[in-house]
């Protein structure tokens, strides 16, 4: 590992990676709003990005020596001069869809901004874990989900939704000749995206994602002997999908295949996992799963996808856990806080009150596309979050995010602690109390449903806003339902990002804890026998 691969580390830079026990791994292996999945290898290394969407900073990088557990190394766009998402850009735009790969030394990765003034860019790194360069536009692409393969005589072919391919330079971003058409899939299957293109044995092949990324959501491959065809679907399409069952994972596709370094075929996917009665609502978004892959008569075929697997042939490679709280001691912020859309240098700082995360408002609401907002991906089904908030010069608090017309905070200022709930075109003041004199400790708890119990409009989960006090003691303000929290609900293509904001003056943060908590507990009761859980 790199230098700064050691430093991630020994930082404790890791995310909800799938655990491994007696012969079992359990997926996701990377939990919470990480879709899209891309993967490479680079000797006995992996490395894994995901879309991003409107956050910043884009295109979070990980490494893994196991498949199954993960750490976040940084994030690929991490510069407003990578990533420019200006205040209309709808949520759910921005970031779709990388392509990660490993060629001629360096890493390359491809990805789309859907944004005023974006579009298809490639940056690269001999280094995963940063920097990456400056962007290369490649304005001769005009669709989403790009992906980047090099041919034997050192040609590089861009394929993309549609499907449609052109070659391509990624050092210039020059394109030569017309896209071609190659291949959709299952005749009158909508939404085809999200193709890789491999050379394997002595066939090329062509993996996309049809369906559509909600229930009805699949895999399928083609062969040909030439990059750029004509292609041959295999007879057992789709290869992959959930559509039509009960299985706890549902909304399978958009994969990428790994070969690892034993020479066995592996599969990273998106999923999701609906909890509550009639549709079933996801609320953590579109997550990260590992399946198997075998070779039958020359095609790839998946093996289950579930909740718990047989774990691979090789011994387990543990990463270091992430530390339950941030104390805000160290100048940068660690990888996994995201804002929605830009973080100005001017709006955030862990040294104007050393020790504490000090955050300047500039939306007066988190209706609004510019607000003050620094947040991390909900990754576990129930968990307990709190922070010491001094808001003595301002007014904010902590908040559970979809998207500007969908979210749930508790906010403290002007001498008051409030529980606001934005659901579509409703905004209400759920709850209010007057709180102690000084800084104040705000706390939610998330407690999914238990997955035993069912009726046809049963919510995925409860929200519990309130204050803690000094002793432990929750005074919960407002209990709300999840489900108007969930992308079934709201539409678009995110999850949950649970976080510290401002929107009036200036917000002090003197430590955030973020607590899984194990299915069955009660957050905050002891009484319940509470259990804390790794990721």
């Amino acid at each position: 590992m790199s230098v700064a691969q050691d430093s991630a580390v020994a930082a404790g830079a890791t995310t909800g990676s799938g655990d491994w026990v007696d012969g079992l791994f359990t997926n996701p292996v990377v939990a919470g709003f990480h879709p899209d999945p891309s993967v490479c290898r680079v000797g006995e290394d992996y490395f894994l990005a995901c879309s991003s969407f409107e956050y910043f900073p884009g295109v979070p990088i990980f490494h893994s020596r196991d498949l199954v557990h993960w750490e976040q190394l940084g994030n690929a766009l991490d510069r407003p001069s990578q990533l420019s998402l200006p205040p209309e850009t709808p949520s759910s735009g921005g970031i779709y869809a990388p392509t990660l790969r490993h060629h001629d030394g360096r890493f390359w990765l491809i990805v789309t901004n859907v944004a005023p003034g974006g579009g298809n860019l490639v940056v690269t790194a001999t280094d995963p874990a940063g920097p990456w360069s400056e962007p290369v536009r490649l304005a001769g692409i005009a669709g989403i989900d790009p992906d980047l393969a090099w041919d034997g005589e050192g040609r590089c072919w861009c394929t993309y939704a549609g499907v449609h391919q052109v070659r391509v330079d990624p050092d210039t971003g020059e394109t030569f000749g017309s896209p071609k058409r190659l291949w959709s899939g299952a005749p009158g299957a909508q939404a085809p995206e999200a193709p890789h293109l491999y050379r394997i044995g002595g066939y090329w092949y062509l993996l996309i994602a049809e369906g559509g990324t909600e229930r009805g959501h699949a895999v399928s491959v083609a062969r040909a002997a030439a990059p750029d065809g004509p292609f041959e679907p295999c007879p057992a399409n789709p290869i992959l999908t959930h559509r039509g069952t009960n299985r706890p994972i549902q909304n399978t596709g958009h994969a990428d295949l790994v070969q690892a370094a034993d020479g066995s075929w592996w599969m990273v996917l998106l999923g999701v996992r609906p909890r509550g009665g009639t549709p079933g609502w996801h609320v953590l978004g579109r997550e990260t799963f590992l399946a198997p892959i075998a070779w039958v008569d020359g095609w790839p075929v998946v093996g289950e996808v579930g909740p718990a697997m047989a774990a691979p042939p090789w011994p387990p490679q543990p990463v270091a856990e992430p530390p339950l709280r941030d104390d805000f001691d160290a100048e940068r912020l660690h990888p996994r806080w995201i804002s929605v859309r830009s973080r100005p240098a001017e709006c955030w700082s862990t040294t104007d009150r050393p020790g504490w995360l000090t955050l300047h408002a500039r939306g007066g609401s988190l209706d609004d596309p510019d607000v003050t907002f620094l947040g991390r991906r909900q990754q576990h089904l129930s968990c307990r979050v709190r922070a010491l908030v001094d808001a003595g010069d301002g007014r904010g608090g902590l908040a559970v995010r979809l998207d500007e017309r969908h979210h749930y905070e508790i906010e403290a200022g002007d001498g008051q602690v409030l529980v606001t709930a934005r659901t579509g075109s409703l905004r209400s003041t759920v709850a209010t109390r007057t709180p102690p004199a000084g800084p104040v400790r705000l706390r939610i708890d998330v407690v999914a449903s238990p997955a035993e119990s069912w009726h046809p409009r049963e919510e995925p989960d409860l929200l519990r806003l309130g204050v803690e006090a000094s002793d432990g003691t929750f005074d919960v303000l407002a209990e709300l339902d999840g489900r108007y929290l969930s992308t079934e609900v709201a539409g678009g293509f995110t999850g949950r990002v649970i976080g510290m904001y401002a929107v009036a003056g200036t917000v002090r943060f003197d430590w955030f804890d973020y607590e899984p908590v194990e299915a069955g507990a009660t957050p905050g009761s002891e009484s319940a026998g509470e259990t804390i859980v790794a990721p």
